[in-house]
């Protein structure tokens, strides 16, 4: 008398192809938006093609990858996963953008449990938001189903961007001398950085995410504002004045990442009284009685991108960052460094 068995399937293993050929289809005219010329083929083959754009003479490629930290886990919390993709996007594209190069093209790896074919749907079109924000193409990416690896309702998010910049104006700081001035770019709140601490004021202060937090937005809302994108107003200014150094305030905050972009004898002075600070920092501040030290280490402060130019040339690169809708200040000039002191120095 024989018997008759069913083999085990990679469905029963906890992978669904179904599902993932599902999210392709659906994430194939999100993808679709964001292509530009140099992109040969589309989304859902083994591996992209690009050429090299013939604008360029001597192109250098310039790359960048990075994450959102957990800033996920506030979009785990309150359900909303359909601008952390902008966030992801912005950390990996505006920090290519320090050394004057225009993102070409982005790709996303996405890892998770369980594939829900929806909340990735929202997050990868959130991803081409930010694309379509910074100019470059989403060519392709990764979604990961690996069982019994995270929690089942989470996910986690990398991406990688490729730009190019013309080797004689590659930006890399080492023309900064004192009296030159410090024009800072607008940030949204905290970006994608310093959310450890975000979480932790959450937990001690005991706020409600979804209580008012102003006119427009509740708490969790403004804290899920995502990162600013500053490549089309940069790229404006740098193609009008020569722009000497250019920091993506990020993990850090202002006093560690200005520095990473200055010669060693000089040094950042900012001015607070310059630039407003958005609401979000004053919050997190006293709920979390935050020293002021703490604060410009840790968070943007209100300044997401800092770039030094030679004092003639504020008018006119303040012009051209106004005319591509980015809201500046000028926020402080170039000193000289005496021995042993700072690099950034708040004020």
């Amino acid at each position: 008398m024989s018997t008759t068995s069913t083999g085990l399937t990679y469905r029963e293993a906890g992978v669904d192809i179904d599902a993932g050929d599902a999210l392709v289809e659906r994430i194939k005219p999100f993808a679709k938006r964001t292509m530009r010329p140099e992109v040969l083929g589309g989304i859902g083959g083994f591996g992209a093609l690009v050429e090299v754009s013939k604008r360029f003479k001597n192109p250098v490629m310039v790359a960048g990858t990075d994450g959102v930290g957990t800033k996920l886990k506030l979009a785990f919390r309150l359900k909303k996963h359909d601008t952390i993709g902008i966030d992801l996007v912005a950390m990996s594209v505006n920090d290519i953008l320090v050394s004057g190069a225009e993102p070409i093209f982005f790709l996303d790896y996405f890892a998770c449990s369980k594939l829900d074919v929806g909340v990735a749907a929202d997050v990868v079109k959130g991803i081409a938001d930010g694309c379509e924000q910074a100019g470059c193409a989403l060519i392709g990416g990764e979604t990961a189903e690996m069982p019994g690896m995270y929690d089942p309702n989470e996910y986690d998010l990398a991406g990688f961007a490729v730009g190019l910049v013309e080797k004689s104006k590659i930006i890399d700081g080492t023309k900064i001398i004192p009296g030159d001035a410090i024009i800072g770019l607008a940030s949204s709140g905290p970006h994608s950085n310093g959310y450890s601490l975000v979480r932790k004021v959450i937990a001690v202060s005991g706020e409600d995410l979804y209580e008012s937090f102003d006119a427009k937005r509740t708490l969790g809302e403004a804290l899920l504002e995502p990162t600013r994108i500053y490549v089309k107003p940069v790229l404006a200014a740098v193609a009008k004045v020569a722009v000497k150094g250019i920091a993506h305030i990020t993990g850090g905050g202002l006093t560690e990442n200005i520095p990473r972009v200055l010669p060693e004898g000089v040094a950042a002075q900012l001015e607070k009284s310059r630039w407003p600070r958005p609401p979000v920092f004053d919050w997190l501040q006293k709920r979390g009685h935050i020293e002021d030290a703490e604060m410009e280490r840790t968070f943007n402060c209100g300044l997401g991108m800092v770039m030094v130019v030679a004092r003639g040339d504020v008018a006119a690169t303040m012009e051209a960052l106004a005319a591509n809708g980015a809201e500046a200040f000028e926020v402080g000039a170039i000193v000289a460094r005496p021995t042993g002191q700072p690099q950034t120095i708040v004020v």
